[in-house]
């Protein structure tokens, strides 16, 4: 096997890494609570990072990148993990992660709007068909719904609105990096500053939800490694392997996302989820498509960026 087909492997990694993120996340939480446990993944990825990456020298870095990508990052991991740690059901963490994808299509739009990247009009109808897929997603039993979407929503506008929030954060982490970063990488930093800023709001808000079991450790092993090792194998995907490639199928970890959760959950999940789940991946790649054949870059680059999350830009 070639040295390239070989890092292209391991990008794909990456993404089955990313994928199993909101079925282990919901996990760690239902057993360590939904700040303490996203504080112990965090923790868990950062020293594995250190491990596998190393500590960059951070005064060959922009100041501007150090600053906006720290406060957009934790504030991105802080929406996605308590976004879901903090869901009612298991079905619901599956639908506010399916809400955390439409980063993808927020990313091509913020690309279009503030970095002058250039689209036909396909990015409509992309646009049109991630939103309506999230729609089916939330409308439950009866697809898309909107008495079903609203009365969701109510039920937990915490969790929903976080997700939701999170998808914008991280379109304008990735639009920011591509701009201001100069090819650095402070990955690493990012992630000691997100287990710092949840382990001070654990002890803050004066909760002892963190027990240990088999199960609990499993979980957090589990969910540690898969963040982590997702973004080490994630850089020498994009950088060593088949860019085009990894960028095409990380289009489709909402739906690859979807079913291990599912698996691990334990959870059911009806054919108009699935209808939505792939209108979600589907409107991703049409805005892709928009912008593909006149500056591939852009597009590349705000699917390399990551994951949790492909990107997880996790």
């Amino acid at each position: 096997m070639s040295s390239r087909n070989r890092a292209t492997l391991i990008g794909f990694v990456a993404i089955v890494l990313w994928s199993s993120v909101v079925g282990l996340i919901r996990g760690v939480s239902e057993n360590f609570g939904a700040t303490g446990g996203a504080a112990m993944i965090y923790t868990g990825a950062a020293a594995l990072l250190l491990v596998t990456t190393g500590l960059p020298r951070f005064g060959e870095f922009p100041r501007r990148y150090l600053l906006w990508g720290s406060v957009l990052f934790v504030a991105y991991e802080w929406c996605l993990s308590l976004s879901i740690g903090n869901a009612h059901t298991a079905r619901q963490a599956i639908e506010v992660g399916m809400v955390n994808y439409l980063w993808p299509t927020f990313t091509m739009v913020f690309a279009i709007l503030f970095l002058r990247q250039r689209a036909n009009l396909l990015i409509v109808p992309g646009v049109l068909l991630a939103m309506a897929g999230v729609g089916w997603v939330l409308g439950g039993e009866h697809g898309f719904d909107t008495t079903g979407m609203a009365a969701n929503v109510v039920d937990n506008p915490l969790s929903y609105g976080l997700a939701f929030a999170g998808s914008l954060i991280w379109a304008a982490y990735c639009t920011v990096t591509i701009k201001i970063a100069n090819g650095k990488n402070g990955i690493t930093l990012f992630f000691i500053l997100v287990a710092l800023s949840l382990w001070i709001k654990y002890l803050l808000d004066g909760e002892h939800t963190i027990v240990f079991s088999f199960n609990a450790l499993a979980y957090f092993v589990l969910a540690s490694a898969a963040i982590g090792f997702g973004y080490s194998a994630w850089n020498i995907g994009i950088m060593r392997g088949n860019v085009a490639i990894l960028a095409g199928v990380s289009y489709f970890i909402p739906v690859i996302s979807a079913g291990l959760a599912a698996l691990l959950l334990d959870a059911s999940l009806s054919s108009s989820f699935w209808t939505g789940a792939f209108c979600v991946c589907g409107g991703s790649v049409l805005c892709w498509l928009a912008t593909r054949k006149r500056a591939p870059r852009a597009a590349a680059s705000a699917s390399s960026s990551s994951p949790s999350q492909a990107k997880q830009c996790t």
